[in-house]
């Protein structure tokens, strides 16, 4: 342990600066080099003993680690919202303290794994661009006729066929001008948005897990798409709890003062600490996928009685949702951990404890 060199990056455009502390957490190097690959490279074979180094999650983070994960015996991607710097900020500040930070093992890693889903996760990424682009293009149209007092409720004022009964409503040549090209970026859009996701599914059922998350309730080929496309393995969670931290369905907790002096005796309070919501650092695309195939699965699912007879014994219908979201997760993180499909018969809408 005592020949063990601790390597902080920060990473920009033309230039990285690397920084290197020993065991003791004494700054043994420093260099400015240019990010690039036989560079970087050159620089950690340089290094004696055994090497660990980390950056920050960003642009460059997937370039990097697979340029650097074969030359190192470890490498941590690490998330920027946790890293706060106190105090004046420069690149090698920056450097210094990611390498002390993986030194005192105080890091929260960005996961960074198997590519064997690369294209996969691509597609996706193309889809929800796509996805996200066409949301925007809608608000601004209605922002259009909202902001002149014109009630636009609905989907009509998106469709062809109506396209020029709205068109008319606007009596200023410039907010109908505007209004008609937002219309016609919108349809390439779909059109764009059609073949993404054509190629999503394509490439999803390539995928040899599929067919095991294809039966669970809730989950069409889209939604499993994504789910292979961002969690990629199910085996980088040790249980459920740490999926629904992940997909955001964890229930923060807040206390103080838990504990007391009776007669004489440090005992623990019997007051638990009050819930705080769910946890704020997540990820969004699988949240959204997870809530939907809620919806979906208590609506018209199968899963439709059983959220029904709980909302009609006093349970609040967005708890139940959650609690349905948080069965759909952990059933499908077991289910693709076993490599087995889904039974319904084998599965209740029981209670969740948090």
């Amino acid at each position: 342990m005592n020949n063990v060199k601790y390597i902080g990056i920060d990473v920009h455009q033309a230039t990285s600066v690397f920084a290197v502390k020993d065991c003791k957490g004494e700054l043994v190097g420093e260099s400015v080099l240019k990010t690039d690959p036989s560079a970087i490279v050159d620089f950690l074979k340089g290094q004696s003993g055994t090497v660990r180094v980390t950056f920050e999650e960003g642009t460059y983070a997937n370039w990097l680690y697979d340029v650097i994960k074969p030359h190192v015996a470890k490498v941590i991607v690490c998330d920027p919202r946790k890293n706060k710097i106190d105090g004046s900020k420069t690149d090698k500040i920056d450097a210094r303290k990611l390498a002390e930070l993986l030194r005192l093992n105080a890091l929260n890693a960005v996961y960074h794994g198997e590519q064997s889903n690369q294209t996969l996760k691509e597609y996706a990424r193309s889809y929800l661009s796509l996805q996200q682009d066409s949301t925007r293009i809608m608000n601004r149209l209605k922002a259009i006729y909202r902001s002149r007092g014109i009630g636009c409720r609905g989907k009509t004022i998106y469709g062809p066929k109506n396209r020029k009964e709205w068109l008319d409503k606007l009596e200023d040549k410039g907010a109908r001008c505007r209004a008609e090209r937002l219309l016609k970026q919108l349809e390439i859009f779909g059109k764009l948005r059609a073949e993404a996701q054509k190629d999503l599914v394509r490439e999803s059922r390539k995928q040899k897990d599929y067919r095991i998350l294809k039966g669970i309730p809730g989950l069409g080929s889209i939604r499993i798409a994504l789910i292979l496309a961002f969690v990629i393995t199910p085996h980088r969670f040790r249980n459920k709890r740490k999926f629904w931290t992940y997909v955001g369905f964890s229930v923060v907790r807040r206390g103080s003062s838990e504990y007391e002096i009776t007669e004489g005796e440090l005992r623990r309070k019997k007051r638990k600490p009050l819930p705080r919501g769910l946890n704020n650092n997540y990820n969004h695309v699988l949240k959204d996928v997870f809530k939907g195939a809620a919806l979906t699965a208590a609506y018209r699912g199968k899963f439709k009685k059983l959220f029904e007879q709980r909302v009609a014994n006093g349970t609040a219908e967005n708890i139940a949702l959650l609690t349905l979201a948080r069965k759909i997760a952990a059933i499908t993180l077991a289910k693709w951990k076993k490599g087995e499909r889904f039974d319904i018969k084998r599965h209740q809408l029981s209670e969740q404890k948090t």
